[in-house]
């Protein structure tokens, strides 16, 4: 073989080569680059993930912001409501004792009830009794009577001179230092926090009020 030959065979020898390991970079490029592109877009689909489910979260936490802020705003309008029903109650009520008061069927075994409650309550023998001038016109006739019913063991006098109040008793011991202030009045003023609990109980949700 000559030398022309030989160096011919390895040129040609030289470019399989040459063409081969093109090929194979290529290939491989071919391979990178898919690699590459699948990565990209697995990163790019992580990042949707993420952005979608920290819009979904920011959009929940707003959706409760507004929920809580709608329910406190409710919550303040049923008080404010409830305080208004409660004082329109209060405000009707002397009205209501005053009917009450004329009801003698139902009035009377109360106002006794109280005159034997005020006179158990001051240890002492001699009693004295106030009445409104309604009151004291329906008990004089009969207050010996009364009075026995109501406190044995005690004498309880009926004052003459009347009280003003809607109803109910004022009992004081003969010296004045003891009083039992069992009128509409008195008992509405010592009460006064729980029966406004107790009103607007009846207003509270579930209640039916």
């Amino acid at each position: 073989m000559s030398e022309a030959d030989q160096v011919s065979g390895l040129e040609s020898a030289l470019l399989d080569r040459a063409e081969k390991l093109a090929q194979e970079y290529l290939a491989s490029g071919r391979q990178e680059h898919g690699r590459l592109l699948a990565e990209a877009r697995q990163r790019l689909h992580l990042e949707e993930e993420h952005e979608t489910a920290a819009a979904k979260a920011l959009a929940d936490r707003t959706y409760q912001q507004h929920v809580q802020a709608a329910e406190l705003e409710l919550r303040a309008e049923l008080d404010r409501l409830r305080q208004e029903l409660v004082a329109a109650v209060l405000n009707h009520l002397p009205q209501q004792l005053e009917q009450l008061a004329l009801d003698e069927q139902r009035y009377l075994p109360l106002l006794n009830a109280w005159l034997r409650e005020g006179a158990a309550a001051i240890e002492h023998e001699e009693l004295v009794v106030q009445l409104n001038a309604r009151d004291r016109q329906r008990l004089n006739p009969d207050w010996a009577a009364v009075a026995k019913a109501a406190a044995p063991g005690k004498r309880l006098t009926l004052a003459a001179e009347s009280l003003a109040c809607a109803g109910g008793v004022l009992i004081t011991s003969a010296d004045g230092r003891i009083r039992v202030d069992n009128t509409f009045e008195g008992r509405r003023e010592r009460m006064g926090e729980s029966l406004q609990n107790a009103i607007a109980e009846q207003f509270a949700p579930g209640t039916g009020g």
